[in-house]
């Protein structure tokens, strides 16, 4: 299962750096915690600040999580099979997009986005394994490990989560309800493992 010390993907390559280069004078896109992000067939996003959380509904209704684009991760139509493909901004985020042609027609493009498409093919399946898990408390531990490797901030008391995640948030990655998400948050907090910060950000020790 996974490891919290294992090394963060942000030594790869900083795809926005590129992107700077290759395009001058691009505009960003700004969109506000909790929007929807537009997504059109042709087009691919990259995550230049923020993160975004992409999901599906089910047919009755609840939400599952399919996972978090961070800095410099791709996401969009094109990337996926899963209908119907929402993406949210989790907190306040700045995308770049740009379309399937351009990223076809440029060499260089397309292994920078490769680079990063690993990323989320890690994250998924991180995210497959931790629903193996019989236990809830155990899925949840993994997820918190797995935001601590996408999200976490390193801090003196340990590892603050710079994305405020909601207990609902939570429960819909683990297949769980609120209840009891906000019940085992407060175990881990009791054990030591985790607090919350005076934003209510999570920080894991």
């Amino acid at each position: 299962m996974l490891q919290s010390s294992m090394p963060k993907a942000s030594s790869q390559t900083d795809l926005r750096h590129f992107l700077e280069d290759l395009y001058q004078g691009r505009q960003l896109q700004a969109f506000r915690a909790g929007q929807t992000i537009p997504l059109n067939p042709q087009d691919i996003w990259i995550v230049w600040r923020g993160v975004v959380q992409l999901s599906t509904l089910y047919q009755n209704g609840d939400e599952a999580l399919l996972g978090l684009a961070c800095a410099s991760m791709p996401f969009g139509l094109p990337l996926s099979l899963i209908y119907p493909y929402q993406a949210i901004a989790l907190s306040e985020v700045d995308l770049m997009c740009v379309t399937v042609t351009e990223v076809q027609q440029s060499p260089a493009l397309s292994q920078e986005i490769f680079q990063h498409l690993t990323r989320r093919l890690r994250q998924a399946e991180a995210m497959l394994a931790m629903a193996g898990c019989r236990r809830v408390e155990d899925r949840l531990r993994q997820l918190l490990i797995l935001l601590q490797m996408e999200i976490g901030q390193p801090i003196p008391e340990g590892t603050r989560l710079s994305v405020r995640l909601t207990h609902q948030h939570l429960a819909s990655a683990i297949g769980t309800t609120r209840v009891t998400v906000t019940r085992l948050l407060g175990k881990l907090k009791d054990e030591g493992w985790l607090t919350l910060d005076r934003d209510r950000h999570l920080v894991l020790h």
